[in-house]
């Protein structure tokens, strides 16, 4: 599942460019999706899923526990106060808040929604290691479908860039990559009957 250059993320129509303006901008990724039918929706595709497109593998899941071990020992994991406590959902127009699908701040796993559209979602979470939203984004092809996974993070501190730094070798060639493969299985069992009436 390739890394792809933002250009090409940055060049679609979606909210989270103005939204989240002025927020780093980590990676993207895409993932090529078989086209069952045309009109299928990011939104569609999440409720046939149950809200899990992304189904960690056993060794996805085992980084993730000694992750969280050592975050609790830590103490990197509770949300930070004050200014560093600032929700992206805080800049919500009533607009945006008007479309969308999901509450906002829902729980999803690990984070909280802040806004789901019919082809968009922007989840985040914070801690005292980073404020990282999640963006997914899906675009239909004249032959396929395509996923974006693209991940922004903001500084919460000085932390930050080391703790980045650190699991980007683990997210880049482990977690994504199986995250992404996941996605493909899940929209193929989803997709690969006939629609429901």
């Amino acid at each position: 599942m390739p890394r792809i250059l933002p250009r090409e993320f940055e060049r679609l129509p979606l909210r989270v460019h103005q939204f989240l303006a002025g927020v780093p901008l980590h990676d993207v990724w895409a993932v090529d999706l078989p086209r069952a039918r045309s009109g299928i929706t990011l939104d569609e595709f999440l409720r046939a899923a149950d809200g899990r497109p992304f189904r960690p593998s056993m060794a996805v899941r085992a980084l993730l526990s000694i992750r969280f071990f050592v975050g609790g020992l830590l103490g990197w994991d509770r949300e930070p106060d004050g200014r560093l406590a600032e929700t992206f959902a805080s800049r919500l127009t009533p607009t945006d808040r008007s479309q969308t699908l999901t509450p906002v701040g829902a729980r999803e796993s690990l984070f909280r929604t802040v806004y789901r559209f019919k082809n968009e979602q922007l989840l985040e979470m914070t801690n005292r290691t980073a404020h990282a939203a999640a963006v997914s984004a899906l675009v239909e092809t004249g032959t396929t479908y395509r996923l974006y996974f693209a991940v922004y993070v903001r500084s919460v501190g000085r932390l930050t860039p080391f703790y980045m730094a650190l699991i980007d070798p683990f997210r880049r060639w482990i977690v994504y990559p199986s995250l992404l493969r996941s996605v493909r299985a899940t929209w193929n069992r989803a997709f690969s009957r006939p629609a429901r009436e």
